[in-house]
Parts: C-alpha cells; structure tokens; sequence
C-alpha cells in the first residue's frame, strides 16, 4: 500500500509565502524615520525613496552602490537617468523616483524665494540657485526679475548649453525685462566644471548687459555663478 508523501509545512499563518528578511527591515527603517528623520545613514534615506518604486527587491545593497558609485546624497540626486540606471538593480522607474525628489526639493526651496524680497533673504536665493543648477552637466542661464521693491516677479530659464559655454544675448534680456515690467535683474549661471571662478566671457557679456540696462532704466543687481562646491558673486569680486 503506497504512503501518503508528508504534508508540507505552513509557510505562513494562513499557509501564504513567509514575507522576505527585507520586509522587516523596512518595517523597522519607516519606524525610525517617523519617530527621527534626522537619524538615518544616506543609504538608509535612499532606502526609503526606493521603496514604491522597488516593492518586491532588498534595496539596501542598491542604495549604498548608488552611494558609492556617485560619491555623496546629493550626487545621487542630481544624477540623471542615463547615469542612474547604470547601477545594477536601478530601471527607469527607480530613477524617476529619485529625481521627482531633486524637482520637489528645488520647487520647495523656489517656493521660499518666489514673491519675497530677495535682498532680505539672499541665503535661501543662494540656496535655491545651488540645488537648482549647481550640479548641472551643462552650463544654464537664468534670470531673476525683480520689481522696483526687489521682490522676485520671475525666474526664467533662459539658455541651455555646453559643457562651458552658454549663448547670452544682452537684449533679448533686456527686451524680456521691459516685457515682464521688470525694474532689476540678478543673473545666475553655472560653472559644470566645479569653479565658480568668472570667465573673461563672463565678466565682458555681464558690463554689456549692465550697459544695456542701464540706457532703459532697468538695474543688474548681481551676477551669480553657481557651481558644486559654492557660489561667486560679481557684486562682492567687485566686478558690478
């Protein structure tokens, strides 16, 4: 008489699939992050913006090879999607999780710069430029119109170009200026190569654009250079 072959063990309380290791852990990572946010590793932060996008995955080896790979938080933010899904276990979907954060960061901080006087609140201008731009592969110009009571009206981007060189031409500037009513302006690039030291291209294009403003009443309050490592400002090199 044949054997009846031996039951198999429930794999779970109701006989489902036993939740992987990793459901735990991120059970245990959200907690902590609800109870301090401030006490999570970067990997671990990185852990958590992967987590919608990666449901079925252990993301914590994904997280710290993103961190390795780029070097810093920030660097893995401001990394694009070529470059994100080079990482082994990173597909388009992840990637896009990661720089809807980046976007949501620099609305936020756009947020606080946006309708205020700017020359009250020149950090959180200063820090807003650096997230926005700072980390760009390509070198981008954007204009900062301010009405006469300096209270930031708009923020244009302007022109995107190379590696290190931008195409800026004083009147259209200014023609945009007269558009918007604009009585001042401060204008923003950035330097991919990390140094935000001016470029003679730099400082000559700046005193044309001044002179242009000049003529019609409309004032260049600064010129700012961004890059990743900090911000130069013409105004304080002396240079307006």
């Amino acid at each position: 008489m044949p054997t009846a072959a031996p039951a198999s063990p429930p794999s779970g309380p109701s006989g489902a699939e036993p939740e992987p290791d990793y459901a735990g852990h991120r059970a245990r990572l959200r907690e902590r992050f609800l109870k301090a946010q401030g006490d999570l590793a970067d990997y671990e932060l990185i852990e958590l913006l992967l987590f919608a996008a990666m449901p079925r995955r252990d993301v914590k080896p994904i997280a710290k090879a993103l961190l390795k790979r780029f070097g810093s938080f920030a660097a893995v933010l401001h990394a694009d999607v070529a470059a994100l899904t080079q990482v082994s276990g990173i597909g388009e979907t992840a990637a896009v999780s990661l720089l809807a954060v980046r976007e949501a960061a620099v609305r936020l901080l756009q947020n606080d710069v946006m309708n205020q006087p700017v020359l009250s609140s020149w950090q959180s201008l200063m820090d807003y430029v650096r997230v926005a731009m700072g980390h760009a592969k390509n070198e981008q110009f954007r204009i900062l119109f301010l009405n006469r009571k300096n209270v930031l009206i708009a923020d244009e981007l302007q022109q995107q170009g190379t590696v290190d060189f931008t195409p800026v031409y004083p009147r259209e500037v200014i023609k945009r200026a007269l558009d918007l009513g604009a009585s001042a302006l401060i204008l923003v690039h950035n330097h991919p190569s990390g140094d935000s030291t001016p470029s003679q291209a730099d400082i000559t294009m700046t005193k044309d654009l001044r002179d242009a403003g000049d003529k019609l009443g409309i004032q260049l309050h600064d010129h700012i250079v961004v890059s990743k490592s900090g911000n130069t400002s013409f105004k304080a090199l002396g240079l307006l």
